[in-house]
C-alpha cells in the first residue's frame, strides 16, 4: 500500500512538472542564430533562411561573424533596398562578431552588412516580427444567434467541466 502511495505522489509530481514545462515553453522567447551554422557571411541566402522561422516579440537574433570582415547595421527599408547608408537610415550598428539583437516591436526589421559590396552581394536580412502568441490581443467573442445560444452555452459548460475531470482522473492513478 505504501508503494502505491509513493507511486501516486511521483505520478502527480510528474504530471504537474510536465504541465508547467509546457506552459513555460510556450511563453519562452527563441534565440535564432542568423544563417544557422553558416553564420553572417556572404555565402548565405538570408531571404530563404528567414522564411523558415516565425519571429515574435522577445525573440533574439544572434549574428556571428568574423568582426574584421563584416558588421551588422539595422537600417531603414530605403537603406536595405539601396544598400546605401547615412546617419538618417542607420538605426543601430553592431560590430563585435557576436551580436545579439532583441526583437522588441511588432514591425519589419532590416539588417545589412555595411562593408563595401557585401550588401549588394546579398548580405542583408529582413524579418517580420509578430506579437508573441501569449501576448496576442483578445478579440471579442463572435455573436451567437438566439437559436443556438442554449447549445453553445451547454458546450462551453461541458468543456469547462471536462478539464478538472481529466486532471482528477490523471491524479487518482
Amino acid at each position: 500500500m505504501e508503494d502505491h502511495n509513493i507511486l501516486r505522489k511521483y505520478c502527480r509530481f510528474s504530471i504537474i512538472l510536465i504541465i508547467s514545462f509546457l506552459i513555460l515553453k510556450s511563453a519562452r522567447a527563441e534565440n535564432y542564430s542568423v544563417g544557422d551554422e553558416d553564420g553572417w557571411n556572404s555565402e548565405v541566402d538570408y531571404d530563404k533562411w528567414s522564411q523558415k522561422y516565425n519571429f515574435n516579440i522577445g525573440d533574439i537574433l544572434e549574428f556571428k561573424y568574423v568582426k574584421e570582415n563584416h558588421n551588422v547595421y539595422e537600417v531603414t527599408q530605403a537603406a536595405y533596398s539601396s544598400c546605401e547608408t547615412s546617419n538618417e537610415t542607420v538605426l543601430a550598428k553592431y560590430d563585435t562578431g557576436d551580436d545579439k539583437v532583441n526583437l522588441t516591436e511588432v514591425k519589419k526589421y532590416w539588417f545589412i552588412c555595411n562593408v563595401t559590396g557585401h550588401c549588394l552581394g546579398g548580405m542583408r536580412l529582413s524579418v517580420d516580427v509578430n506579437q508573441a502568441p501569449s501576448e496576442a490581443p483578445t478579440s471579442p467573442l463572435p455573436q451567437v444567434s438566439s437559436s443556438n445560444s442554449c447549445r453553445t452555452h451547454a458546450f462551453e459548460r461541458w468543456t469547462l467541466g471536462i478539464y478538472p475531470l481529466a486532471c482528477g482522473v490523471l491524479l487518482k492513478f
